[in-house]
């Protein structure tokens, strides 16, 4: 992601807020957001970001995409892991996710397969409809960043709000 101290961040779909805690420990005046649509990993996540959340550089909050779609600009860095197979539009949830970039802003999307038997083929090509979806919701440079993993590597695909 290449945080910055003061960059505002979110995470879609943060789970227990693994990747927020090491977001935050990049931050210094920055403020990241976590947004589940489980009440568990919700709990999860605060408890672990209790000190942040207490000096005022975290929020985690119930909900999803499309329910803080309506905020603009108001995000330098928004990313998620291993969230995109579960957006039933992904080019509506890019736009959305465009909407809330600030200029310059960073889109970042992980994505390692988990069915029976995944392949690198079956990464590649969910990487492929990402960029299609990126490409249509007004992103530039976007780039694909593969991550050797066991049994299959997790792709990246990030791209900048023009």
């Amino acid at each position: 992601l290449q945080l910055e101290p003061g960059n505002r961040v979110l995470e879609i779909g943060c789970g227990p807020g693994i990747a927020l805690k090491s977001c935050a420990t990049r931050l210094i005046e920055g403020h990241i957001t976590g947004i589940d649509h489980s009440p568990v990993m919700v709990k999860q996540a605060q408890k672990r970001l209790a000190a942040e959340i207490r000096a005022g550089l975290a929020q985690i909050q119930l909900g999803s995409l499309s329910d803080i779609a309506a905020e603009t600009d108001a995000y330098d860095r928004v990313f998620s892991l291993n969230v995109v197979q579960f957006l039933p539009d992904r080019e509506k949830a890019f736009r959305q996710i465009h909407a809330l970039l600030a200029p310059k802003g960073v889109a970042a999307t992980t994505y390692q397969p988990r069915s029976k038997n995944p392949t690198r083929a079956d990464a590649l090509a969910m990487a492929s409809e990402i960029e299609t979806a990126m490409k249509a919701a007004g992103f530039a440079q976007i780039e694909l960043h593969e991550l050797l993993l066991d049994p299959v590597p997790a792709i990246c695909v990030t791209g900048v709000k023009g």
